[in-house]
């Protein structure tokens, strides 16, 4: 039985909270967050105590820590962590900043502690479903993948000013399941984006619709497209070509019901937000923590992971900038 810390009392955190308290492998046994009232609310929800996360990380009885803070504390508190000898996943992204991120990799080797990083749309069933049949030899040869990845509406302009960027804080899951299907990153990436949701966005320095090509080694592509705004709902979908065939993941709708009549055939629209969408996800992805821990076996997603996808988001920022392709390579010097 692990006994596990929540780091952060947002709204993630309570997602995390609840995939910590119902796997049979986990006992959430504190919550601390920079908000006091924040914390003692979780924990009060989820029957535990709230702590600072001083004392969490001093308590030898804790085996593991969830971090689900502001991306600025993520490296801080994953080399904290490792250093008080305790097992971490760690919500995405890494850092805002690559070279911070390279830094927190290097520290956390030499602590050898494992660090899972928390890009939980690799455990989702449709997702985890198309890779196994990729894996399987199904299609073939994977040789074009397009990801499709739209909100439902922009987030706040006050957090768009802290996120680090559409590429860095929303696209890195979508670089990050690209890696996943792939199999490898790409050699270069080629990104274009624009701000025509919400001036505002623009007036921060961010874009709200964007389009990324990644291009292999082997002459694979690979297109992600985003937007903060899709009025219909939460539209994610993945379509693979394969020298052999073709997958597709499509969305998960409201409900199944079709009605077809003279006027014609109409269903459900997608979920609404990744609550409704990934909640599945998040608890496969911390069953797979806790197994993996458990076990002493290999983590799914580890923190190189996530460092290459934060490199991709990197390349593409300064493609987006510059309007030429940038190579992964340079930007991980």
């Amino acid at each position: 039985m692990l006994n596990v810390a929540l780091l952060g009392a947002g709204r993630i955190a309570g997602v995390h909270a609840t995939a910590i308290s119902t796997n049979p492998g986990s006992r959430l046994v504190a919550v601390s967050d920079i908000n006091t009232e924040a914390a003692a609310k979780l924990a009060a929800q989820c029957g535990t105590e709230a702590r600072t996360t001083d004392a969490i990380l001093a308590d030898a009885s804790i085996n593991a820590v969830l971090i689900a803070t502001s991306t600025d504390t993520h490296s801080d508190l994953i080399e904290r962590a490792t250093a008080a000898g305790k097992a971490v996943l760690c919500e995405k992204p890494v850092d805002l900043s690559l070279a911070r991120a390279q830094a927190c990799q290097q520290a956390v080797a030499k602590n050898g502690k494992p660090v899972m990083i928390g890009f939980n749309r690799r455990f989702d069933p449709n997702f985890s479903a198309l890779k196994a049949a990729l894996d399987k030899g199904e299609i073939g040869k994977p040789e074009l993948l397009s990801i499709t990845s739209f909100d439902p509406a922009p987030p706040p302009v006050a957090y768009i000013k802290v996120s680090g960027g559409l590429f860095r804080d929303m696209m890195i899951h979508d670089f990050d399941m690209a890696n996943f299907i792939m199999g490898t990153a790409p050699v270069s990436v080629s990104a274009v984006g624009s701000s025509i949701v919400d001036p505002a966005i623009g007036a921060a320095g961010d874009v709200d619709t964007a389009v990324v090509t990644l291009t292999y080694a082997d002459g694979r592509i690979a297109v992600i497209k985003n937007s903060r705004r899709a009025v219909y709902g939460y539209d994610q979908r993945v379509e693979l070509l394969g020298s052999e065939g073709l997958l597709q993941a499509q969305n998960m709708l409201e409900n199944t019901v079709v009605k077809s009549t003279t006027a014609g055939v109409t269903g459900a629209k997608p979920t609404y937000f990744f609550l409704e969408r990934y909640m599945p996800a998040y608890a496969a992805e911390w069953a797979a923590f806790v197994t993996a821990v458990t076990a002493g076996s290999a983590l799914p997603v580890t923190l190189a992971d996530g460092v290459a996808a934060l490199a991709m988001a990197e390349a593409a920022t300064l493609s987006a900038t510059s309007g030429t392709p940038v190579s992964l390579a340079s930007v991980l010097k």
